[in-house]
């Protein structure tokens, strides 16, 4: 599997205590590795860095998350350099 570089926009109602923990735990379950650029009350930012469907399946694993967080919307795009 080819290795690449993403990016992944999260919005919504994120409680970014227990959200935070669980990106972690998730990323590290995939073989990912991932670096918080931002994270509040509406909005996280990671950049993640693995396989194109393992970051696939993070997405997927976001949308479903921790029951007390309320995920919007997601964007992904990869990032260059």
């Amino acid at each position: 599997m080819t290795q690449r570089c993403e990016r992944m926009v999260i919005d919504g109602a994120l409680d970014s205590a227990a959200l935070l923990p669980w990106v972690e735990r998730h990323a590290r379950k995939l073989g990912l590795e991932q670096t918080v650029c931002q994270a509040d009350a509406t909005r996280l930012i990671l950049e993640l860095t693995g396989p194109e469907e393992l970051i696939d399946a993070m997405e997927i694993g976001c949308l479903l998350g921790p029951i007390d967080v309320w995920v919007d919307a997601i964007e992904r795009s990869v990032k260059h350099g």
